[in-house]
């Protein structure tokens, strides 16, 4: 075996995280722990894990589960399309979680890394897991400034991975060396001065531990701009949930305009729309809460503007069957993204 290997394992024995989902070998808590982590730091995961196991313990209490109940309960995480996949794994493996790698890689938003991670730990495969974490360490202590985003990259870091794997111990080393990207060798400030590998780490001796690894593609984002109304109509609002190919499918948000630039000197064509799909003769009282409130995702920028609206008890709306009227105190039982989630939880 390497030097590599058995210095990292040490180093993990020395500075491990207790967490609960390393305290088990169920492959179910292993998938839940591995899906909320994937886009999500451990410190902001840790306490929706456990929300989130104790409300559906195992796979067949998922499957069972109302969409918007799981929604609900990952409401906060962002990328909620790792929910509804999770729902849908579920409702696919008929109570049993699989046994084989193929049979997890099959499930649905499981990808290789995913796959690795849940069958070396809770089932001791000798496979090897490359995350982010994992790029990082290895480009810098071989000092590759190859892209770890190109095919070339994908490839020469798998085998790198695979040669460095203790195939006696794979759950101790894949936890091992993702903690330590995670805790010392960080993309930030990384902890050189006090690192077990400083001695042969070709990017410490070569002063290159800031520039690696290297990425070849960066993220374009585009600006959206969100104009949202709290209806308030008595103790009761509006809400509607979106659909289709875009972001935040399938959970709640207030009634909406979107506009292709800003309005923040004439909003008088947002109301318009407003008025237009509300469908009302009635005088409404609007005033603005909240402008250019600023929410950054993978790809876009939502510039979001929030209004109040007052209207009538005794008004007549035209919504449509797409909005539904709710009592204020029941908003806690629908999943919002979180833009309108901290705009609701400040607001009411």
């Amino acid at each position: 075996m390497n030097e590599f290997t058995p210095i990292i394992e040490q180093w993990y024995e020395a500075h491990r995280r207790e967490l609960p989902w390393r305290d088990t070998k169920d492959p179910y808590r292993i998938w839940v722990s591995e899906i909320i982590l994937q886009q999500t730091q451990v410190k902001q995961g840790y306490d929706y894990y456990l929300r989130f196991i104790e409300r559906f313990p195992d796979v067949q209490t998922l499957a069972e589960a109302d969409e918007d109940e799981v929604l609900n309960y990952w409401q906060g995480l962002g990328y909620y399309s790792r929910a509804r996949n999770m729902h849908a794994a579920a409702q696919s493996m008929n109570g049993t979680f699989p046994t084989t790698y193929e049979g997890v890689r099959a499930l649905k938003g499981v990808g290789d890394y995913t796959a690795a991670a849940i069958c070396s730990f809770a089932y001791g495969m000798p496979l090897a897991v490359v995350d982010g974490n994992v790029y990082r360490v290895l480009a810098r202590y071989a000092g590759i400034d190859t892209p770890i985003d190109s095919t070339a990259g994908v490839k020469l870091f798998r085998e790198m991975a695979e040669e460095f794997l203790d195939r006696q111990q794979p759950a101790l080393y894949n936890q091992a060396i993702m903690d330590f990207g995670a805790l010392q060798c960080t993309p930030g400030r990384p902890q050189c001065e006090a690192c077990p590998l400083q001695d042969t780490c070709a990017a410490f001796r070569e002063g290159r531990v800031e520039g690696l690894p290297v990425k070849q593609h960066k993220t374009q984002q585009t600006n959206r701009y969100f104009h949202y109304f709290l209806i308030r109509q008595g103790d009761h609002t509006y809400i509607t949930k979106r659909t289709g190919k875009d972001i935040w499918k399938n959970l709640y948000e207030l009634p909406l305009v979107e506009t292709e630039r800003p309005t923040t000197d004439d909003p008088t064509e947002v109301f318009s729309q407003l008025r237009s799909s509300i469908g009302t003769t009635a005088e409404l009282d609007i005033r603005l809460l909240r402008q250019g409130v600023k929410h950054v995702l993978s790809h876009r920028i939502i510039w979001a503007d929030f209004y109040e609206v007052r209207v009538p008890e005794d008004a007549a709306l035209s919504l449509g069957d797409k909005y539904l009227k709710v009592s204020l105190k029941a908003l806690d039982d629908y999943a919002f993204p979180v833009l309108v989630n901290n705009f609701l939880r400040k607001y009411l």
